[in-house]
């Protein structure tokens, strides 16, 4: 700990350099000393590393007082500042105190009580100094966390009408992530002017581990899809690259479709996850039929499977994650499927950014008042036919 005296007494500084020798030798304390607050101020710019000023509060050129009132300007929660007058200057000592001084010692000086008065110091000052550090590792970790959103919304399609001179198709995603960053990811894009390319994935974990881990499996599924496979084959190369690598024991679950535009023919795979809606124009809604196949990344060499379903214009298919379902409400209540599909009905004739934009305010008005656990993820798809 560096601790300043700050006296015009001559003697004061060889009188703390003796009682405290041991202490100087051994590196536990480090003194720097000024004649008056002046002084001290300058002391203070070339050791910016004081944590404690020991000061006199009658002095020349600047008092102990002023000195006070100059350190408190400086709004450094960890110095700290013990007066050290006479006892007979009480009145000075309680103006001392009330202006923000930790503590005070009389003189003539008792060092035994002055070293305890230093300890009890340096035990306040290593609290403060440690909370400082801990609020500056906290805003650091927030700044990279933002950072971190942000990158991961800008791997994201976010441009939406994302092909405004297509009329035979709309298209509308969001994602919501419980934490900063999280797992769940969607995309979609033209393999060629007939074949559309979309995917809803859900990530096993939460928070940084799964938005890397969400990064990579976005990356693989769309560079194998843009290749021309067929769902079943490019599910089944990103699971052999996601298992290989996979150190963390983590998976995703995947649902991976591709719409003829001229025909309303989805051919699809799904990998684990939740079975999408088809919401008819009629207003009927049915669930897509699982392929039976498991998630990427937990066993090589794994087989996929594919299914078929037919749009007609106007047709709509809805993709979700978990958290839509499994949103919970105070009284630890799902949302459910039941009542999502329920509640998709109303959206027959809506566009694909009013369903989602819907279905949030319900799962919004449901939850109430509850934290969301889990990163809520949809996509929208609807056909119009040519």
């Amino acid at each position: 700990m560096k601790i300043m005296s700050v006296d015009d007494e001559p003697d004061m500084e060889l009188l703390i350099r003796q009682k405290f020798r041991k202490k100087i030798k051994s590196g536990e304390y480090e003194f720097v000393f000024a004649e008056n607050g002046l002084e001290a101020l300058t002391k203070l710019i070339e050791h910016p590393d004081i944590g404690i000023i020991l000061t006199d509060i009658n002095m020349p050129e600047m008092d102990g007082l002023t000195l006070l009132t100059k350190i408190n300007e400086l709004k450094n929660p960890t110095l700290k500042t013990v007066i050290v007058s006479a006892y007979g200057d009480m009145e000075n000592i309680r103006t001392a105190m009330n202006r923000g001084a930790f503590d005070f010692a009389t003189k003539p000086i008792d060092f035994e009580d002055l070293e305890i008065t230093i300890k009890k110091t340096i035990e306040q000052v290593g609290i403060l100094q440690k909370a400082e550090k801990d609020s500056k590792q906290l805003s650091a970790i927030r700044h990279d966390l933002k950072i971190a959103k942000e990158i991961q919304q800008s791997i994201l399609p976010k441009k939406f009408p994302p092909f405004p001179n297509r009329k035979d198709f709309e298209i509308y995603a969001s994602m919501n992530s419980a934490k900063s960053v999280g797992g769940d990811f969607y995309d979609f894009f033209l393999i060629n002017d007939e074949m559309l390319g979309f995917v809803i994935a859900d990530v096993s974990d939460k928070g940084i581990p799964a938005a890397i881990y969400m990064a990579v499996s976005r990356t693989i599924i769309r560079a194998a899809a843009l290749t021309g496979l067929s769902p079943d084959k490019c599910m089944e190369y990103s699971n052999d690259l996601l298992s290989k690598e996979n150190i963390s024991d983590m998976f995703v679950t995947v649902f991976y479709g591709i719409l003829n535009t001229k025909t309303g023919e989805i051919i699809y795979s799904n990998a684990g996850h939740n079975p999408p809606c088809i919401l008819k124009k009629d207003g009927t809604v049915v669930e897509t039929e699982l392929t039976h196949d498991i998630v990427l990344g937990i066993m090589e060499d794994a087989k996929f499977k594919t299914k078929n379903i037919s749009l007609k214009p106007g047709d709509t298919i809805y993709l979700y994650t978990d958290g839509v379902t499994e949103a919970m409400n105070k009284k630890n209540e799902l949302y459910s499927e039941k009542r999502l599909e329920k509640e998709l009905i109303q959206y027959k004739d809506s566009s694909p950014q009013e369903i989602i934009n819907g279905i949030i305010s319900s799962v919004e008005e449901f939850t109430k008042g509850a934290e969301q656990s889990d990163d809520i993820t949809m996509l929208t798809l609807k056909y119009n036919g040519n």
